[in-house]
């Protein structure tokens, strides 16, 4: 009888040990191993970069394929850094965040102003250079607005889901959205309405005397903002792009970019 008993708790000591075996391998086999950002992008070997056609920040020269601007070299910049390559992807700017999350990019880089929802919907970076958001006429109607009560009654163009349509919402001006920056000065040089709402880089680059929109100019400035790049939420690519910032200011690839498509960058 003992050696019977001592048989029977060996034989329940190895089903124990046994069970405990498969339970710790199909518990191994059932974790799913949480890949980075930073380590997603580097073993695909690419950064996604989401943007509109929006110059000097990105665009592309007249029969040309290659895009350029202020943000495409400094995304170059980063990726040589991260030791990956660089692929540009247009998309519907108030998509932005839907992109950005289903991971069709890696991020949003694009002179895109930090506010509350950006910061709501992705990791920021530092601020790295300035902005405004101006009221963009033709020059002989801007010569007469001097606040902003004077645009009471005008019609603007503004792109869908941009700082411009949030500026035109806060000073209860009229605005028609449209899909991006460019397609708001078709829209004033053509006369379909009275003046556009954009940022002041691309003001700066695409209005005035030597450009296609040369009868059209600043009228008004209408807040100051800070240009980011947005990652996914909790992405460790926010920390590590903020260091490359630091590292393109310091040895000045910042100021030569600054200078070469006159944005102002962060001091």
């Amino acid at each position: 009888m003992k050696l019977k008993k001592l048989l029977t708790v060996v034989m329940a000591v190895v089903l124990v040990l046994t069970a405990f075996a498969a339970c710790s391998k199909g518990g191994k086999e059932n974790v799913t191993k949480t890949v980075s950002d930073a380590d997603y992008v580097t073993e695909k070997g690419t950064l996604v970069v989401g943007i509109t056609d929006y110059a000097p920040m990105d665009y592309k020269e007249k029969g040309s394929d290659e895009w350029t601007g202020f943000d495409a070299e400094l995304a170059r910049a980063v990726a040589d850094k991260m030791g990956v390559k660089v692929e540009f992807v247009v998309i519907e700017w108030d998509n932005k965040f839907l992109e950005l999350n289903t991971k069709s990019i890696d991020c949003v880089w694009n002179g895109m102003t930090i506010t509350d929802e950006v910061k709501k919907n992705t990791s920021v970076s530092n601020a790295y250079a300035r902005n405004r958001q101006v009221v963009v006429m033709k020059n002989d109607k801007a010569k007469n607005i001097k606040s902003v009560e004077d645009l009471s009654g005008l019609k603007f163009a503004v792109e869908n889901g941009s700082s411009g349509q949030a500026a035109a919402e806060d000073n209860k001006l009229e605005a028609t959205a449209v899909s991006t920056q460019a397609d708001t000065l078709l829209e004033v040089k053509s006369g379909s309405v009275d003046a556009a709402i954009i940022d002041s880089t691309m003001a700066d680059a695409m209005t005035g005397e030597g450009t296609d929109y040369a009868d059209l100019g600043v009228a008004i400035v209408l807040q100051e903002e800070q240009y980011g790049i947005g990652f996914r939420k909790g992405s460790d690519l926010t920390e590590k792009v903020n260091g490359y910032l630091d590292e393109l200011k310091a040895d000045g690839t910042l100021q030569s970019l600054s200078e070469k498509y006159t944005v102002e960058i962060m001091e």
